[in-house]
C-alpha cells in the first residue's frame, strides 16, 4: 500500500496595476487535495462572473463526487479521476453558456481554467486555455501544461521561435475557453508526484510578466515559506508592469508521513 504525502498550500490573487477589477478566481480544497484557478474574460464584469462560476461549480462537482467515493471503498477510483475532472469542467461550461443566454450583459463571457487533484503519488491535472501549471523539482522548473493559444500553435508548427512567441502581440489569443462553445475539449493527464516537488498554478498575468527563469529563481529563494514565495511572485509581476490580474497557487509535497492527509488520499489509501 502506498503512503499518501502531506501537502502544503499557499495562494494569492491581485488585480495588478492597470485593470479596474480582478477577473481571476482561485479555490483550494485541502481535505480533497484539490486546487483550481480560473482567468475570466468578457465585457463589464462578465469575466469575473465566468471565472467565479467556473471555480464554484467545479469545486462543488469534484467534492460531491469525491465524497461519494467514500461510500464505495471496494471500488478503486483512481482510473476514473481524469474523467471526473473533465466532467466537472464540462458542467461549468454548460452553466456559463446558460447564464450568458439568460443575461445579455454576459454574452461572450468565458474563462480559462487549470486544476489539479493530488492523490497519493499522482497529480491529475486538467486545463483549458493558457492558465498554467509548473513543477519545480530539484531546483528545475518545468511547464506541465501546454497553452491552448494561437502563439502555441505557431510554436508547435515551427513558425516562430520561443523568443518571438514571448514578444508576440497575439500571445493572449486563446483557442479554447470554458463557457464559449457547446462542446469543450479538456486536456487531462496524470503526473507522477515526488516528495519535495513544488507545483505552481498561475494565470497569464504572472507568466506574461515573468520568464520561466525568473519564476524559477523566485521559487528557489523562497522554498522555506510558501506564502512568501506567492507574495514575491505577485510583487515581481507588478514590478514588471502588472498589466493583468495575477493569481498563483503553490502546492508543496512534503516527504514525511502526515496526520492530516487529504480525504481523497485517505480514501484511495483504504482502497489500495
Amino acid at each position: 500500500m502506498s503512503i499518501p504525502l502531506q501537502l502544503e498550500f499557499a495562494a494569492l490573487t491581485d488585480t495588478g496595476l492597470l485593470r479596474p477589477h480582478n477577473e481571476d478566481a482561485i479555490a483550494i480544497s485541502p481535505d480533497f487535495g484539490l486546487v483550481i484557478l480560473a482567468d475570466g474574460m468578457g465585457g463589464y464584469n462578465a469575466g469575473e462572473v465566468a471565472s467565479n462560476m467556473a471555480i464554484t461549480i467545479v469545486r462543488q462537482v469534484m467534492e460531491t463526487e469525491l465524497q461519494a467515493i467514500a461510500s464505495e471503498l471496494a471500488v478503486d477510483a483512481s482510473d476514473h479521476l481524469p474523467a471526473l475532472l473533465s466532467h466537472a469542467v464540462n458542467e461549468a461550461n454548460t452553466a456559463i453558456l446558460t447564464a450568458a443566454l439568460l443575461e445579455p450583459e454576459y454574452t461572450g463571457m468565458g474563462t480559462t481554467l487549470v486544476m489539479a487533484l493530488f492523490h497519493h503519488e499522482t497529480m491529475t491535472l486538467a486545463h483549458v486555455g493558457d492558465s498554467r501549471c509548473y513543477r519545480q523539482r530539484d531546483g528545475q522548473l518545468e511547464q506541465l501544461t501546454r497553452d491552448h493559444s494561437f502563439v502555441q500553435e505557431q510554436l508547435d508548427a515551427g513558425l516562430v521561435s520561443a523568443d518571438e512567441a514571448w514578444l508576440s502581440p497575439n500571445r493572449n489569443l486563446i483557442t479554447r475557453a470554458v463557457g464559449v462553445d457547446d462542446v469543450i475539449e479538456v486536456e487531462v493527464h496524470d503526473v507522477a508526484v515526488l516528495p519535495g516537488d513544488l507545483y505552481l498554478l498561475c494565470s497569464d498575468g504572472l507568466s506574461d510578466m515573468l520568464t520561466a527563469q525568473h519564476i524559477e529563481a523566485i521559487l528557489q529563494d523562497s522554498t522555506e515559506d510558501l506564502q512568501l514565495a506567492a507574495a514575491n511572485l505577485l510583487a515581481s509581476a507588478n514590478e514588471q508592469g502588472g498589466l493583468d490580474n495575477i493569481s498563483v497557487i503553490l502546492v508543496y509535497v512534503q516527504d514525511h508521513e502526515a496526520q492530516k492527509n487529504g480525504l481523497i488520499d485517505r480514501l484511495l489509501g483504504w482502497i489500495k
